[in-house]
């Protein structure tokens, strides 16, 4: 829209007040503005902001969709005390995690998995059990949730997945 308006970012953030560092930085893409700063930028040009909201099916491989189907599962059993009661278990795989995972993001996804086993956040963990943003799925890969599923819901999610094609 600026090249179309011909309005530079310094004409820009006279007219807004958005700093010119914050407009460069933004069509650079290295950050995201806020809804409310995009519509004041827009409207400073002539157009409006307008957000569409809708369901969009993400681009998964089947090694993430098979992941999130069984996080989801196991998310429809997690409370504060289930938590409790898998912590034994948690706390063995992220021990067997740190021994045998390498690269910085796995390493990364582990420390955040061990906050929220540590801090007892349910609601993180609900998150990131059933997230499809980027983190979410990062973290499944080296999940310390394994072995928590009955063999019985395991089988389901994975016929289930094997149905979809």
């Amino acid at each position: 829209m600026m090249s179309e308006t011909g309005t530079s970012q310094s004409q820009l953030s006279r007219l807004t007040g958005v700093r010119q560092p914050s407009i460069s930085q933004f069509l650079s893409g290295r950050v995201e503005l806020s809804d409310e700063q995009l519509d004041r930028l827009l409207s400073a040009m002539g157009f409006r902001l307008e957000v569409v909201r809708r369901p969009v099916r993400p681009e998964l491989t089947r090694s993430e969709r098979r992941s999130w189907m069984l996080h989801r599962t196991l998310s429809g059993h997690l409370t504060r005390e289930r938590l409790d009661e898998w912590l034994p278990t948690i706390e063995r795989n992220l021990g067997r995690l740190d021994e045998q995972v390498r690269g910085r993001v796995h390493l990364d996804s582990i420390e955040r998995w061990r906050t929220l086993v540590d801090e007892r956040d349910v609601l993180g963990l609900h998150r990131v059990m059933t997230g499809l943003d980027r983190t979410s799925i990062d973290m499944r890969e080296v999940s310390p949730l394994g072995g928590l599923l009955s063999d019985v819901e395991r089988r389901q999610v994975l016929d289930e997945l094997a149905l979809a094609g």
